[in-house]
């Protein structure tokens, strides 16, 4: 958008959400998890809420250090007792315990790290069940291979054991029903690989979560499920210094694939909406215990590549960025 969106625009696109998206009902207890860095967004959130006729709480924690930390344990008690929980913050909690939790205890969540106010209004009034059916396909194929490779012109090559291995985002960004989950914006059909036989090397090029938007590619090395070098510019220095911060070898752990399913995304340098972009594919570091993997840690951050090359099997899913399924 040209134009900063209004405050009407905010909350009209936020309501939209609340109904499309998560099905909230008058009465309905609304938590909304927030920080200062989302304030005016989650103002925005609460003020739709309150036009449903929702009770909403909203609360501010302490800007989080990484993606997958856990919030203050009075935050994951509340999480527990809400029926919707919306979470518009500067880093995610998707991979954690308080937010598996929540969503075990039938709590509908969406995650929003780092979303804007520009980013709300263009992809949320949209059609999320076009998208769910994408996603839908690209997971039932995932579910039948046993090898992906990712390839691309800036020199990607990876092959991801993903054999016996369930894939996931089939909600596709619709969380109606108890215990749903995911972000907003959505689409994407993920999956954990399995760490033998997860080798190669893959190259970032839009952007990383905890770097933001790449200006030199970095390009991470992986043998046997986990980064061994992770070379390039600035952003590469930046990425190495944030696992390094976590003093555990499992965040270099290869966690996640996921192919972006959303038409309506576009590359803006913040991975919540750049690994939904259609044509992309995106690879994760750290844990992916909640979704089928092994591996748990207090850190998970995505890496998004654009225009690649993919193979499930023998057959080409994705050709340069265009897809052919």
């Amino acid at each position: 958008m040209k134009n900063p969106p209004t405050t009407d625009q905010l909350i009209a696109a936020c309501k939209h959400a609340l109904q499309q998206n998560l099905g909230v009902q008058a009465g309905e207890r609304v938590l909304i998890v927030t920080d200062e860095t989302k304030r005016d967004i989650a103002a925005a959130f609460k003020r739709a809420c309150l036009q449903l006729q929702a009770n909403v709480e909203k609360i501010e924690i302490p800007v989080l250090t990484f993606n997958g930390q856990e919030p203050p344990e009075a935050v994951a008690q509340k999480m527990l007792a809400a029926q919707v929980v919306l979470m518009p913050l500067a880093k995610s909690l998707s991979w954690t315990r308080a937010r598996r939790a929540a969503t075990d205890a039938g709590v509908r969540i969406a995650s929003m790290a780092r979303i804007t106010e520009e980013m709300i209004v263009r992809t949320f009034p949209v059609d999320y069940q076009a998208i769910r059916a994408r996603v839908n396909r690209l997971a039932d194929l995932l579910d039948q291979t046993e090898q992906v490779r990712v390839q691309s012109e800036l020199g990607t090559d990876l092959c991801v054991n993903v054999a016996h291995r369930q894939a996931h985002g089939r909600s596709g960004g619709i969380y109606s029903q108890p215990g749903k989950w995911g972000n907003l914006p959505c689409g994407e059909a993920f999956i954990a690989p399995v760490q033998a036989d997860t080798s190669g090397i893959y190259v970032v090029d839009a952007s990383h979560a905890a770097v933001g938007a790449i200006a030199e590619p970095i390009r991470i090395t992986v043998e046997n499920g986990f980064a061994t070098r992770i070379d390039g510019g600035a952003e590469a220095q930046t990425l190495r210094n944030e696992l390094q911060t976590v003093g555990d070898h499992n965040a270099y752990n290869l966690a996640e694939f996921g192919i972006g399913c959303n038409e309506h995304a576009r590359i803006c340098g913040i991975t919540l909406e750049d690994e939904k972009v259609l044509g992309t594919c995106h690879l994760a570091l750290g844990n992916n215990i909640f979704f089928g993997g092994e591996v748990e840690v207090g850190i998970h951050i995505d890496g998004v590549l654009t225009a690649p090359t993919i193979h499930f099997d023998a057959q080409l899913i994705m050709d340069r960025g265009t897809l052919l399924v």
